[in-house]
């Protein structure tokens, strides 16, 4: 009954538990298709949503977990769950690819990317909400907006467009200008110079610091409330006045600043707005160009005065300054140097004109030579012109750009440097060769440069002038007298002492072994001396037997012109009474004489006319000797005294048979001259022709003028002068015997001398032996010597 029992209450429970699952099922196959039906309806719904979302231009970011700031990047946090939607077209700057988007900093400006994220992490740390307008790096804007839904942070970009997209600009602009603005005015207030604006009106609408210190304001804003102008009422009409079209003005004035005048650089800019200026002081600028202009100038001219070439050149290669030895050393045209030529340009053209160097590669020589515009140090280089000339050209860089050539013509001092070592080699040769002692001593005394001769004459060794003795040691090794040391010490003396101004010495030595010796001390320009020794034993001995011949010679000439003064004035006196009395003879007032007694008579005049002659020939040399003789200066007739001579002469032309021939032109005029002595000179010289002249000869007497000089000449065709005897002819008591009349007393042509030399003329004579005698006196028409002449 148990069993039964128990099988019973088995049936019972599984009929039981069959209805019960069967019930279950049935509602659980219900509350599935309820689930379906509702998991249908919301992804229609999400679906619809999604597309609306894809329709509008924008893109949805959400964010399921307001996490840190971190999770504004995507897989940044592993739990932060991210969401895109919609799209925006790529012309706004907004990338498609999620990854892209989430990354703010590639697409956005740096700083709107910063202010994105730093909104975007106080929205998903607090739900603070944003409105925020964004550029792109494409100078597009969006719109963004941040918001909470639920537990997720939703971020949403739009493109602006219209109205909205220029407002967005504007207000972008806006701030950036106001920026800009208060950047340059930051600027401009922390700038010495005085800036400011001003409106349409005039009126002051800004100034910085500088502006308020310049008119004495406390600070800007009390300049500008009292509209403080800066500008006196000249300078602002001159901006009036001389404003540009474009409205901008810009000059120099000089302007009352802090109470002192200084020259500020104004620049004014105006528009429809107002203006605004600013003011730089210049003062030291403008004093410093002044003084760099004098100073360029001054040095412009003292480089004109350099016979050394020098030209400059700019960093633009362009010719800036060329001095006046520049021009004449390549003779180029000053209106090309004037047009400011590059470098290379100058090249070309002296290339073209033959005056560089020649050269096989001429663009690599000019590529190196232009190298210098690139060199830190000082290049120099030598030219060897075709024309001859050598120059040492030196290209010295500047160190702001540019370079300075120097060109010295240096053939002169290569020709000098050659001659001067040929010299010092000749000069060595002639000192070693020369029987002169020569030796040099130095500033310190010591022996420097000597000849050989200059050791035999004092008896000194090689080794011993080797050593380059002290002048000291010098005199005590050749001083062997007591007069020899006397004049050594004076020499030394010479060679070192101190004196202010150092003089020559010189002196006579003799020695004990009976030389004689000639001393002289040259100083040196480089402090030393030169001392020169020279034998003059034989001119010594030969001078003091001229000496004493000459005294004896002179003692003689003494004695024979006492003699003659004195002879011939005890003549003068009897020959006188002789010619008296031989006139009176042949007078027949007095009684006829006979033919015999008459010749002799004749023969007595003519004899003592001519020893008259002689002995007043003799009387005037000693006046001229003496310095007393006077010339009775007048006008002479030229051609009246030529006749007056020549008439004086016709018994001695008829005579010797000898034929007179004249050539005085009719309009030789008058000279001034002394009519007696110029008559006496002609009368010697003809006297002097016909006396040398053969019989039957022929003599010509000429006259003529020639720059204002009246110039006599006789020529004779006699036997001429021999030439061993042309320079004596002029001396006293010589002449030449020829023939029985040819011999005179020789003073006839010494008076010649003495009076036209008297009368500031000269005397010329040519001959030839066998071919005659010429003599040229040549008087000044108008000598400057008054009436008393003194000899010389």
């Amino acid at each position: 009954m148990v069993w039964l029992a128990a099988l019973g209450g088995v049936f019972a429970f599984a009929i039981t538990a069959s209805l019960a699952y069967v019930r279950n099922r049935r509602i659980s196959a219900e509350r599935i298709e309820a689930m379906s039906a509702e998991t249908r309806d919301l992804r229609l719904y999400v679906d619809r949503l999604e597309s609306m979302l894809n329709t509008d231009e924008q893109r949805i970011i959400a964010w399921t977990d307001a996490g840190d700031a971190q999770g504004s990047r995507v897989g940044a946090r592993p739990g932060a769950r991210v969401g895109v939607w919609g799209v925006i077209p790529e012309s706004s700057g907004v990338p498609r690819a999620p990854a892209q988007l989430l990354a703010f900093g590639s697409w956005l400006e740096p700083k709107s990317a910063e202010r994105l994220e730093d909104h975007l992490l106080r929205l998903r740390a607090s739900g603070e909400a944003f409105s925020l307008t964004l550029e792109t790096r494409q100078q597009t804007f969006v719109e963004a907006v941040g918001r909470t839904a639920g537990a997720s942070a939703v971020l949403r970009l739009s493109d602006l467009t219209g109205d909205r997209q220029q407002q967005a600009e504007l207000g972008a602009r806006n701030t950036r200008l106001a920026g800009e603005l208060a950047t340059l005015r930051a600027l401009l207030d922390a700038m010495p110079a005085p800036a400011w604006q001003s409106d349409g009106d005039g009126h002051l609408t800004w100034a910085n610091a500088a502006y308020a210190h310049a008119v004495d304001a406390t600070d800007p804003a009390s300049a500008v409330r009292g509209n403080i102008d800066f500008l006196d009422a000249a300078a602002r009409e001159a901006i009036r006045r001389d404003r540009q079209p474009d409205g901008t003005f810009a000059a120099r004035m000089p302007i009352v600043a802090a109470g002192e005048r200084r020259i500020f650089e104004v620049t004014d800019a105006r528009s429809l707005h107002g203006s605004a200026a600013l003011a730089i002081d210049v003062t030291e600028l403008d004093r410093i160009r002044k003084e760099l202009r004098r100073t360029e100038e001054f040095h412009g001219r003292t480089l004109d005065q350099l016979a050394t070439a020098v030209a400059i050149y700019g960093a633009d290669r362009k010719l800036q300054f060329y001095n006046a030895a520049f021009r004449a050393l390549w003779d180029l045209d000053p209106a090309f140097l004037d047009g400011n030529p590059e470098d290379g340009t100058v090249l070309d053209t002296l290339r073209a004109g033959r005056k560089l160097p020649e050269q096989a590669d001429y663009r690599g020589w000019r590529t190196k030579m232009l190298e210098s515009y690139q060199s830190l140090a000082a290049r120099e280089f030598w030219w060897h012109l075709p024309d001859g000339r050598t120059l040492r050209v030196i290209a010295n860089p500047h160190p702001q750009g540019g370079v300075t050539y120097i060109y010295e013509n240096v053939t002169e001092r290569l020709d000098l440097e050659s001659r001067y070592n040929a010299l010092i080699r000749v000069q060595g040769e002639t000192l070693d060769n020369l029987s002169e002692a020569v030796a040099v001593f130095g500033s310190d005394g010591r022996l420097r440069l000597w000849n050989p001769a200059f050791g035999r004459i004092w008896g000194l060794a090689d080794a011993q002038l080797d050593a380059l003795p002290h002048v000291n040691d010098v005199v005590e090794t050749c001083a062997a007298t007591e007069d020899e040391a006397d004049a050594w010490r004076q020499l030394a003396g010479s060679v070192t002492g101190l004196m202010d101004s150092r003089t020559h010495l010189a002196g006579r030595m003799e020695r004990r072994d009976g030389m004689v010796l000639d001393y002289a001390t040259v100083p040196l320009p480089d402090g030393g001396t030169l001392v020169t020794f020279v034998n003059v034993t034989d001119s010594v001995n030969v001078e003091r037997a001229l000496v004493e011949k000459n005294e004896a010679l002179q003692q003689a000439d003494e004695l024979k012109n006492a003699f003659i003064q004195h002879v011939s004035y005890e003549l003068r006196s009897p020959l006188t009474n002789i010619i008296g009395f031989a006139q009176l003879l042949s007078d027949p007032k007095f009684g006829e004489l006979s033919d015999k007694q008459s010749e002799y008579a004749d023969y007595i005049l003519s004899s003592s006319s001519a020893l008259l002659a002689i002995i007043n020939d003799i009387l005037d040399l000693a006046t001229i000797d003496a310095g007393i003789m006077e010339l009775d200066l007048s006008e002479v007739d030229v051609a009246h005294t030529v006749s007056a001579a020549v008439e004086g002469l016709k018994d001695r032309l008829a005579e010797a048979n000898i034929t007179l021939r004249t050539h005085v032109p009719g309009d030789i005029g008058t000279m001034l001259a002394d009519e007696r002595r110029l008559r006496q000179v002609l009368f010697n010289l003809i006297a002097n022709a016909v006396r040398y002249s053969d019989d039957g000869g022929v003599v010509d007497v000429t006259c003529g003028r020639r720059e204002g000089n009246i110039v006599f000449t006789v020529k004779d065709r006699g036997c001429g002068i021999p030439q061993d005897m042309i320079e004596a002819v002029f001396n006293r008591f010589v002449g030449h015997d020829s023939g029985a009349r040819r011999r005179g007393a020789g003073l006839g042509l010494s008076i010649v001398k003495s009076f036209v030399e008297l009368h500031g003329g000269e005397v010329e004579i040519e001959s030839r032996e066998g071919a005659g005698t010429t003599v040229t006196c040549t008087f000044p028409a108008r000598p400057e010597a008054s009436g008393r002449v003194a000899a010389e």
